[in-house]
């Protein structure tokens, strides 16, 4: 086995970090310009093949972008992984060639921003309770319902839907549909007002009447809930590289600040050394359970538990890091210009969204039990 990054991975997250932390900003509103250097990149499409306009490299090194990135904007870190993961993924994988070729080439490259619509007031953690309904028409569907806490809500230029063809099938009439930004019957709330990530707006849809043509339904009738679950394995790690890249923005901004307060000889040197000594031990073991998720993504293996595991310990950590580092640095960084206030609300959300880390418990004890 081997715990270290190879040379390229190393040269790559090099290469990440140079340009997060000279091209990103991390202001408070909508990171378009940020968004756009980083599809100057090629960073928008990282992980897709070069046949549909994308980098084509592998699971991790996307990881390791994603990891950079939310060090420095963790907003357009989150952005930039439902983009991919389940913004673009869906269509690489269900889509039909025409979906591909009408989508994939403007996803990679960052020229269309891509979303996914699946939560709803009534089904968060329990997707396949979902009410929006797709009723059959001529060529087409008829979508009526609602969605809420869309990632780029608004911002999007498509949507991967689910609705129900047949709500008494249960999931197995659950559906996935791509709609296009400004389809008429589509209707998008204002931005959220939420505790942290204020650049990445989050808002609710509204479907009334819109009409979906069967050339932009993704995979066949039934097959949504499918669709959306084996998405989670790879968004989840992706959510889990935020939750590295957060923790270790907390770190360092921390240790460069009490190294500048000379604690030497100071009767709380050693609290804060143990509790410094602590959050890099965590750090470093977040790390390699969100590498070695992605390396088995890499290699085709079943990934669920891990990636489960990822993400719930590397969003708790960013968490955890986040309250510790604001101890550390005393009522100073309970200022509104402090970094920490903006690490320590940002931190929150991860640990909800993709499924809440008491859901990743479930997964993880289910597969243990099946283990066994």
């Amino acid at each position: 086995m081997t715990f270290t990054l190879t040379v390229e991975h190393k040269k790559k997250r090099e290469e990440f970090r140079c340009f997060a932390e000279e091209e990103l900003d991390s202001g408070d509103h909508f990171p378009q310009e940020n968004l756009q250097k980083a599809a100057e990149r090629g960073y928008m499409g990282y992980p897709i093949p070069v046949q549909w306009g994308g980098q084509g490299r592998d699971f991790l090194s996307y990881i390791l972008l994603i990891e950079e990135i939310s060090r420095v904007c963790s907003s357009t870190g989150a952005i930039t992984a439902v983009h991919t993961s389940v913004g673009t993924f869906p269509i690489l994988y269900y889509g039909t060639d025409q979906q591909k070729k009408r989508y994939l080439p403007g996803l990679a490259r960052g020229e269309l921003l891509g979303a996914f619509a699946l939560t709803e007031a009534g089904a968060g953690s329990d997707a396949a309770s979902l009410a929006t309904t797709a009723t059959a028409v001529e060529d087409g569907y008829r979508l009526n319902g609602s969605k809420l806490f869309i990632t780029s809500g608004g911002q999007a230029d498509i949507y991967t839907v689910f609705a129900t063809v047949d709500r008494e099938k249960g999931v197995k009439g659950i559906t996935a549909f791509l709609v296009e930004k400004n389809t008429a019957g589509l209707i998008v709330g204002k931005p959220e007002k939420k505790m942290g990530l204020n650049r990445s707006h989050t808002t609710e849809l509204q479907f009334e009447d819109l009409f979906v043509p069967k050339s932009n339904r993704l995979g066949n009738e039934g097959e949504g809930f499918k669709i959306a679950m084996s998405l989670l394995d790879g968004g989840r790690i992706g959510i889990a590289a935020q939750g590295l890249g957060m923790a270790r923005a907390a770190i360092d901004f921390t240790v460069n600040y009490l190294k500048e307060q000379d604690l030497k000889g100071n009767k709380t040197e050693q609290g804060v050394s143990f509790v410094l000594a602590d959050l890099a031990c965590s750090f470093e073991a977040a790390r390699l359970l969100v590498y070695r998720a992605a390396a088995l993504k890499d290699s085709g293996a079943r990934c669920s538990k891990e990636a489960s595991m990822g993400k719930m310990f590397a969003t708790d950590l960013a968490m955890t890091a986040a309250t510790k580092c604001m101890d550390l640095c005393g009522l100073a960084s309970a200022r509104e210009e402090s970094p920490l206030v903006r690490y320590f609300r940002d931190a929150k959300a991860p640990q909800i969204y993709e499924g809440s880390n008491q859901i990743q418990r479930i997964v993880i004890a289910r597969q243990i039990l099946r283990d066994y």
